[in-house]
């Protein structure tokens, strides 16, 4: 009986409920040890005889063991595997060593657990116990958490217990404190009821409520005298568990030595290797009737992680390195954890050993268990007694542990690497290394300058390297508005004696086109980004990287069209294959495309998942961007509150990383807030405040700088700057609607009124063929509004009638709302009804399912395509039907806006 915890139990209760309702929910249970995490679970189990339930647990020695964890919480089910989507089975049985590892994407995984959850809770709901959540493999705990966070209609329940140290990621949590004294007082009245007097007083004082000092404590052959200083919690802890482990006889204390070091708690593996040792199993009975352990079938489990720590601590150095050895001479057919016995068992430097390790480590990379792969690596460097071995393994850690994000680690290896690694190698790859760890650590300018001088270092003796490090060096000084850096390092890069064979040319074109337009400016840079827009669409699919460049460039010249085109195949691409960790900058593009083509809700459904897959990545760097642009779109809906929150999340991110790009999102989208609602001035400030930063390098500047023409027309100042600025883009461009916009802007500064008029009639011409319905409308609003002023009202009407329909279809609120008041001032009381359409009712994620079930997906297609369950794809179908007042999926395949 769980005593003092009826809200704790409540909590539990209300997740089961649910469960049993089809809904998911995830909590992670925090607290010190002994404080009654594993007790709390155990409360759920008992509570859930109507579900199925999954056993995890975090092993202490299994840490650096890639998916160790999973693959004890899921052994049981893994017949099951085979109902998943085919890439996703795949991707799960290569983590878990049942086939060869696909892909490297270390979140696919996560899908393929969601997908295994969900099919599970098909039959009934399900429970999901994962205790001792601080000691899982980083595998394990990322694949775990990726599922947790998309988990929502499927009856899942997933409960953590976790000690600090475990990373929730935004999961719900339940922090456990300490029992009052009544309720210690009763726990105590339950386990030892003869205890009284000041010994009891003194229990219940100095466990502070800790339900395992409390159960403990009482149990200990000889407890302190009531005089003597108190001991730490931990210490009196493991005393207790001495004195337990001490009562009995001696092989059953062996063999619970052996159990300890089996970190699966496989009894076949635990008997044969107490066999070894001249111990006869059945006396672990002993150790199991003393409470210290369960066994059920197969399989041993450890009452609680203190026992399991307590009899290793107690145990003798001799005896520890004898049962390392005989379990590697048992675990043949597991290399990883007969590779980890392995180096136990040595003493010194042991090539074997450390030759195990290194094929772990690589396993472990390939399945994108990074920190894993670095703890393997390092453990083989130390066990390495050859001093270029030992010096690749610390690089080869090094890499692993930037991979990783374990950013301090890496920089320690990295040191530790020096002088070991032969100059050649150490002179390429220590400056590629220690740029991405600055860059990382948000300091970006550091990063640029180390890969500057790494490629001055290596030039004489290797280009290709070189040419990489000044390529990368570009690309960071684009992505923080460093223009002098960008310029140098292409300047470099344009010396250097590249050849076809260094593989280098796309790259090596994108750094100069980028360096070119701020040199000469868009006549010269974008024939050379078209030319990489044609060659990037040719590519092979598999060549992600370079599509996605493509991508970028065709936003850089304006055809929006063929970015959307590009960057979609390439993330349905990365879907279908598990690349998830492409596609938060896939989102970029696809997101920037939509809103330049004006389709805002598919742009903020694209965004909002591009938002959610930087925080299940661990990208925080994209997340700016995606917020910078979500801000935009709130600006255009006039959702001041919206645009200003997700306007200052993205400032923060730029604090933080120096990145531009979300900073340049945010920056228009809260000069467009103003413009929209008639502040001029203050939207003229912030226009020309961003173009005296970093931002007026960056491709959103092109893009504002008609928005910021207008708030100076209309405050009667002078924009020749940003007007010739403008027209040299547009007339590099070659596009109708660029054309059209420049003509829109000469019109608004034009003092001459029949110029004026013959430049706004050429603008809306234009237009008409155009891809822009926002600078279409935008164009009819201000043509209107002058007509109107000049008393041409009929004309007026025309123009103002175009505008509104269009930001009523964008759902534009307060472009919409002038375009009315403008329309009623010319005369015309025949206006369409303001208020929202289906398309603007739907959320993010209920626009996106309904789209793919319209194209005729089923749930389960559609579920592996965004890596969601099926029932949660049905859930979201269910809440949208009634708002596109439709009942079947026949019907949604006759609303043709859903195709677009």
């Amino acid at each position: 009986m769980l005593r003092g915890r009826q809200s704790d139990q409540q909590t539990v209760d209300v997740l089961l409920g649910q469960a049993r309702a089809g809904r998911s929910g995830v909590l992670v249970v925090k607290g010190e040890p002994g404080i009654g995490k594993t007790a709390l679970l155990a409360y759920a189990e008992e509570r859930a005889p109507d579900m199925g339930v999954l056993h995890g647990l975090g092993i202490e020695s299994e840490a650096d063991i890639p998916f160790a964890s999973l693959h004890l919480l899921l052994h049981h089910v893994l017949e099951r595997v085979g109902a998943l989507p085919e890439p996703q089975a795949a991707a799960l049985a290569g983590a878990l060593g049942l086939a060869p590892t696909r892909t490297d994407d270390q979140f696919h995984v996560g899908v393929a657990v969601l997908s295994l959850l969900a099919e599970l809770a098909a039959d009934r709901p399900l429970l999901c116990l994962v205790d001792d959540a601080h000691w899982l493999d980083q595998a394990s705990a990322r694949a775990l958490r990726f599922a947790a966070h998309r988990l929502h209609a499927e009856g899942v329940v997933m409960l953590f217990g976790a000690r600090e140290g475990f990373d929730p990621a935004a999961l719900p949590e339940l922090r456990l404190a300490g029992l009052d004294d009544q309720s210690a007082a009763q726990v105590l009245a339950d386990v030892a009821p003869t205890l009284t007097g000041p010994m009891r007083l003194r229990i219940i004082k100095e466990s502070a409520g800790n339900p395992l000092a409390l159960l403990e404590l009482p149990r200990t052959a000889e407890l302190p005298t009531y005089d003597q200083s108190p001991l730490p919690l931990p210490e009196r802890l493991r005393l207790a568990y001495a004195a337990r482990i001490g009562r009995l006889p001696h092989d059953a204390q062996t063999a619970l030595m052996v159990a300890a070091l089996v970190d699966d708690g496989d009894l076949n593996v635990i008997t044969a290797a107490c066999a070894e040792l001249g111990v006869e199993p059945a006396v672990l009975g002993a150790a199991e009737r003393s409470g210290l352990v369960r066994i059920a079938g197969q399989h041993l489990r450890f009452a609680h992680p203190l026992t399991r720590a307590a009899t290793f601590q107690l145990s003798t150095y001799d005896l520890r390195l004898s049962v390392h050895r005989i379990l590697a001479g048992l675990l043949t057919g597991q290399p990883d954890r007969q590779a980890w016995h392995l180096a136990a068992a040595a003493t010194g430097p042991d090539e074997t050993a450390a030759r195990a390790l290194e094929e772990m480590a690589e396993r472990a990379r390939s399945r994108g268990a990074n920190v894993s792969a670095c703890a393997a690596f390092e453990r083989a460097a130390e066990l390495s007694e050859d001093r270029e071995l030992k010096g690749h393994r610390l690089l080869s850690a090094a890499v692993e542990a930037t991979e990783g994000g374990e950013l301090q680690r890496a920089q320690q290896l990295i040191e530790a690497a020096t002088g070991l690694v032969p100059d050649e190698s150490a002179r390429t790859t220590f400056p590629k290394l220690r740029a991405r760890i600055a860059f990382a650590q948000g300091a970006p300018h550091i990063a640029h300058d180390l890969l500057l001088k790494g490629a001055a270092d290596v030039a004489g003796d290797d280009r290709a390297a070189a040419g990489l490090m000044l390529v990368e060096a570009a690309r960071n000084a684009s992505g923080l508005g460093n223009a002098e850096g960008l310029i140098e390092a292409a300047t470099r890069l344009r010396a250097l004696d590249l050849r076809p064979e260094d593989d280098l040319d796309l790259a090596r074109q994108a750094a100069l086109g980028t360096a070119l337009l701020l040199i000469e400016g868009p006549a010269a840079a974008l024939p050379i980004m078209r030319e990489l827009v044609t060659r990037g669409s040719q590519i092979t699919s598999e060549m992600h990287s370079r599509r996605i460049n493509a991508s970028y460039f065709a936003l850089q010249t304006g055809d929006f069209q063929a970015a959307w085109e590009i960057a979609r195949a390439a993330a349905d691409e990365c879907r279908a294959e598990g690349e998830i960790s492409k596609l938060a900058v896939l989102h970029i593009t696809l997101a920037t495309s939509e809103i330049f083509l004006g389709r805002f809700t598919d742009a903020t459904a694209t965004a909002s998942e591009g938002l959610q897959l930087t925080a299940e990545t661990g990208r925080p760097s994209r997340a700016g961007c995606m917020q910078g642009m979500l801000a935009w779109i709130a600006a255009v809906r006039g959702d001041g509150d919206r645009c200003a929150e997700l306007a200052a999340a993205s400032h923060e991110h730029y604090g933080a990383n120096g990145i531009v790009n979300g900073l340049a999102w945010a920056q228009w989208a809260q000069a467009l807030l103003d413009l929209g609602q008639g502040r001029f001035a203050k939207a003229l400030d912030r226009l020309e405040s961003a173009m005296a930063g970093p931002v007026r390098h960056q491709f959103q500047a092109v893009h504002f700088a008609p928005d910021l023409i207008e708030a100076a027309a209309r405050l009667g100042l002078p924009a020749d700057g940003p007007l010739r600025r403008y027209e040299a883009w547009s007339a590099a461009s070659g596009l109708g609607w660029a054309e059209a916009v420049a003509y829109r802007c000469r019109a608004l500064l034009e003092p001459d009124g029949e110029r004026a008029h013959e430049y706004f009639r050429t603008a809306v011409r234009l237009h008409a063929s155009s891809e822009r319905p926002w600078e279409a409308a935008r164009t009819a609003l201000i043509y209107g509004v002058r007509l109107r002023r000049e008393r041409q009202k009929s004309a007026a009407r025309i123009h103002l009638r175009a505008a509104l329909e269009t930001f009523q279809r964008l759902d534009a609120r307060p472009w919409a709302e002038r375009a009315r008041n403008e329309l009623r001032a010319a005369g015309d009381a025949d206006l369409p009804a303001a208020g929202a359409d289906a398309f603007s009712t739907l959320s993010p994620q209920e626009l996106q399912i309904v789209r793919l079930a319209a194209a005729g997906r089923t749930n389960k297609e559609i579920g592996a395509q965004l890596f969601l369950s099926p029932k949660t794809v049905s859930y979201h179908l269910y809440r949208a039907f009634p708002k596109l007042n439709v009942t079947s999926r026949a019907q949604l395949a006759g609303l043709d806006w859903l195709r677009g």
